[in-house]
């Protein structure tokens, strides 16, 4: 399996993606009380189901029967073209662009119909993050990197800028040796810098402090006492991202599909404060965005723009 695997790695390094990896899949039972210490305390506020049925999500064989390798990806979306007028409200790079869960999930599918080319038995299932399938860990598992402090994964060269895609396979591969170094030392800077403190010091966040939380997944008001904390934004939050040293020399991502659309950049803040819904549906329909709905977001943007703006 020694050339499938190589062979398997430079499709991914052909089809955009920065990183790949391969673990040998099985139970994550160490991660079991982790991940309800962090359900228990609450910390995963209003997204109840990362806690639902925690003992499968860490068992890649209920999703998918007879898997054996866990190919894992990452690809980056780090961009340097940003929002051009100040003042105006802020979204999350990794909003930028087409969904990333449409990009990855084609890319992987695109992988796994070359792997059936290989292996005439081959079969597998591609997933993103909205699966029930731990991506952290497995990228840990793959030896794409290491947990931060902010609670992302950082690869040395690739920085913490890149999402995680994973192709479960029903055959055997040669695996990688799990990362087991953490090269965040004594370094805060992640935590000091969460304008809301919501980063805890076990590397876990807690989502009912967190702005991307609050701006995205939380259907209810946000909290009076964070409003003043959220600065300008309105969906998502790159704060501890942008402070991190490792995304400091970060090489801007190679996939088109993340560029930010000019329109968006050239907004304006009476443009953003007079969106209509019509707008908005133009704009976001394609990209992650369009995970909250015309209401909730103006709401967003009403909370940061100021009458004086």
């Amino acid at each position: 399996m020694n050339r499938s695997t190589a062979l398997i790695k430079e499709k991914a390094q052909e089809l955009g993606f920065d990183l790949c990896g391969v673990a040998k899949a099985r139970t994550l039972s160490e991660y079991e009380p982790f991940m309800n210490a962090w359900c228990d305390t609450g910390m995963n506020s209003q997204m109840v189901f990362i806690c639902r049925d925690i003992e499968k999500r860490l068992n890649p064989g209920i999703l998918f029967p007879g898997v054996k390798s866990m190919v894992v990806t990452g690809l980056s979306y780090y961009s340097e073209i940003k929002q051009k007028h100040p003042d105006v409200p802020l979204i999350s790079r990794y909003a930028y662009g087409t969904d990333y869960h449409e990009v990855i999930t084609k890319k992987l599918e695109i992988l796994l119909a070359f792997v059936k080319k290989l292996h005439s038995n081959a079969d597998g299932k591609a997933v993103v993050d909205s699966a029930p399938v731990p991506e952290k860990p497995w990228a840990k598992e793959a030896g794409l990197g290491w947990r931060g402090r902010h609670s992302i994964m950082i690869n040395e060269k690739a920085g913490a800028f890149f999402f995680i895609g994973i192709l479960l396979l029903n055959i055997e591969l040669i695996y990688d040796e799990p990362y087991v170094e953490d090269h965040c030392g004594s370094c805060r800077l992640c935590i000091d810098s969460c304008p809301t403190g919501a980063i805890n010091d076990n590397r876990t966040i807690d989502a009912g402090k967190c702005i991307a939380n609050l701006t995205i997944e939380n259907r209810g008001p946000i909290a009076e006492e964070i409003i003043p904390k959220m600065g300008r934004r309105v969906y998502g939050c790159d704060r501890c991202q942008e402070v991190c040293p490792w995304n400091k020399d970060v090489e801007p991502n190679r996939n088109p599909e993340f560029i930010l659309d000019e329109r968006i950049a050239e907004m304006k803040v009476g443009e953003w404060k007079s969106m209509t819904r019509e707008r908005f549906t133009s704009l976001f329909t394609g990209s992650a965005m369009k995970r909250v709905k015309y209401k909730q977001f103006m709401r967003n943007v009403g909370i940061v723009l100021k009458p004086e703006n």
